[in-house]
């Protein structure tokens, strides 16, 4: 059953990437994009919103991570499907908010 704990790892480090950006925008006082703005996803929501939202993202990764199984950064396999969390949801999250802040624009040497 250890890949069901793999996938919960990496689904947990989704969790705890997604909250960054959300929870900072909030305590910093600016709007951010959230699934409860209108549209979903594009739409600003408050700092207070995007606290919760971050806070909620935290807890589940916690859940997800320090609950299911037993969670070794020292294991390799452990550390890769955390780690691919992290890069998954880091490179979405880049683009989808990269159309919204200016991310997205073409690199130039």
């Amino acid at each position: 059953m250890e890949w069901l704990q793999l996938v919960s790892y990496f689904f947990g480090a989704a969790f705890l990437t997604n909250a960054v950006p959300h929870f900072i925008a909030g305590v910093k006082g600016e709007p951010f994009q959230s699934p409860f703005a209108k549209p979903p996803g594009q739409g600003m929501s408050s700092s207070t919103v995007n606290v919760l939202w971050g806070f909620l993202n935290l807890i589940a990764g916690y859940v997800l991570i320090c609950r299911v199984g037993d969670f070794d950064l020292r294991s390799t396999s452990d550390a890769v499907a955390f780690g691919l969390g992290v890069l998954a949801i880091g490179l979405l999250s880049a683009r989808l908010f990269g159309r919204f802040h200016g991310g997205n624009a073409p690199e130039h040497s």
